[in-house]
């Protein structure tokens, strides 16, 4: 009986030297989230929530999604690793099912290479609790809960864990998304117009309307924040919030401009010193090396992402966003972001940015092409409402933020358009970008099952005569 008690006892100090060991991770993950927070210096609202968790760590400047889209950016995000090279680049791919329909046997069943395992099943192996709260999982490649949540964690947070048990979680946040969720407060009238969108009510409407869902947004961030801090965890727990890509505006969401790419990301925990701003350059890749270092656990070798915490991180020279595939769009664009420069490569020429999309119902969406068909849009909104668009495009964000003064053929900048155009092809080699590639006939076929007569662009044809065969 002595021998049982002392056994309990050591086991629970045990636990409880494991749990002060071992601090927490938690991803705030915000769906379609721009920064217009009044920490990165937004005026027209206050985000005070947001304002609190920056002030007690660190507020990047200069973060970066590796994609503009969803799928592409979480499955980039939680291996790891940019999108490309492990072929889960194209938006909602490798599913056996869409929306209740089923993809049939032939679907792009993607896997990850063998050794490859995503962040929560690295956390759960080492012991920790995971969990995906609201969750959003929007891989591009086959996956399992049973391997990356731990039992009783669809509920509760991180509450339903095992006494002394550091938790790794993710909270789902809806953002931009809100939808009627979020109380209608900005008067469209007061919001500022990006030069290259036309100054016209149904584009007020949209911008005010992301003000609002950030200002709902805010009012979550403090509920999770004070939740946190009631159960005695604040201190222990290391908080990553940032936002996946863009609002869902034109130009914004899917693309690799910086409205699509540039986002949020506050970073606090055990020993991060507070009201820390920086603006070197980091990417979505790096949040998931990053977690596991502060989790004590070492990074494994696939990878790409860095620790930009380490006490000696050496700062990125340059990273790397993709835009491919998303719903039936076929589009293939890369991105290198510099400390000053922002080199774009559009490999589809053949297409204007404004092809086909799932926006076009949209009333905005209606207005715009109204416009473009009656020459309504100036130079400036041209650029990407216009019926072309240029193989490359170099910007220099420090006095060009806002990306419209295009200096790929300007005489003066010709040294930095070769050194950017050296670095992606470089890139390319080093990574084997799987997006060079046409997407796979199943990848092609499982589109057209989702999408059917929206899939106009020729790298169906080649799958087009499949399609009723796969039916039957």
């Amino acid at each position: 009986m002595i021998k049982y008690f002392l056994a309990v006892v050591l086991s629970l100090h045990c636990a409880c030297a494991y749990a002060e060991s071992r601090p927490n991770v938690l991803w705030i993950y915000l769906e379609d989230v721009s920064g217009w927070l009044s920490c990165y210096g937004e005026t027209l609202i206050e985000t005070p929530n947001f304002d609190r968790l920056a002030a007690r760590g660190i507020r990047f400047d200069r973060f970066y999604t590796p994609a503009g889209v969803c799928s592409a950016t979480r499955s980039a995000t939680i291996v790891g690793a940019m999108q490309t090279s492990f072929g889960i680049h194209n938006h909602r791919s490798g599913r056996p099912d869409f929306r209740g329909q089923a993809m049939g046997a032939a679907f792009d069943d993607i896997r990850l290479p063998a050794g490859v395992e995503p962040l929560p099943v690295l956390m759960k192996k080492a012991g920790y609790f995971t969990f995906n709260q609201s969750g959003k999982d929007d891989y591009n490649f086959k996956w399992s809960a049973e391997n990356f949540y731990s039992p009783n964690s669809k509920t509760n947070l991180w509450r339903n864990r095992e006494d002394g048990q550091p938790f790794f979680g993710q909270v789902q946040l809806r953002g931009g998304k809100l939808g009627k969720r979020a109380k209608p407060v900005i008067d469209p009238a007061t919001v500022p117009v990006p030069p290259y969108y036309p100054d016209i009510p149904e584009v007020r409407e949209e911008i005010a309307h992301h003000y609002d869902c950030l200002l709902k947004t805010d009012q979550e961030i403090g509920n999770l924040l004070d939740q946190l801090e009631k159960d005695g965890l604040t201190d222990s727990t290391y908080i990553f919030c940032f936002s996946d890509h863009g609002y869902k505006l034109h130009r914004h969401k899917q693309f690799l401009y910086e409205g699509g790419i540039r986002m949020p990301l506050l970073v606090a925990g055990p020993g991060i010193k507070s009201g820390q701003v920086r603006d070197d350059l980091v990417s979505g890749i790096d949040i998931a090396p990053a977690s596991l270092a502060a989790a004590g656990l070492s990074i494994p070798s696939f990878m790409e992402g860095r620790d930009f915490l380490a006490k000696d991180y050496t700062p990125r020279e340059y990273l790397v966003a993709a835009r491919d595939r998303c719903d039936y769009s076929i589009e293939k664009i890369r991105a290198i972001v510099t400390p000053r420069f922002k080199y774009l490569r559009n490999y589809l020429t053949d297409r204007p940015f404004m092809q086909p999309s799932y926006k076009d119902p949209w009333p905005v969406s209606i207005r715009f092409r109204e416009m473009m068909a009656n020459n309504e849009m100036n130079e400036t909104q041209l650029i990407f409402f216009g019926p072309e668009k240029p193989p490359e495009e170099l910007y220099d964000l420090e006095n060009d933020p806002h990306e419209i003064h295009n200096l790929a053929e300007d005489s003066a900048f010709q040294k930095e358009l070769e050194e950017h155009r050296a670095m992606l092809k470089d890139w390319i080699a080093e990574t084997g970008d799987q997006g060079q590639a046409t997407e796979s006939d199943a990848g092609l076929l499982a589109a057209l099952k989702r999408w059917g007569d929206k899939c106009v662009n020729p790298e169906y044809d080649r799958v087009r005569s499949q399609l009723n065969e796969s039916k039957n």
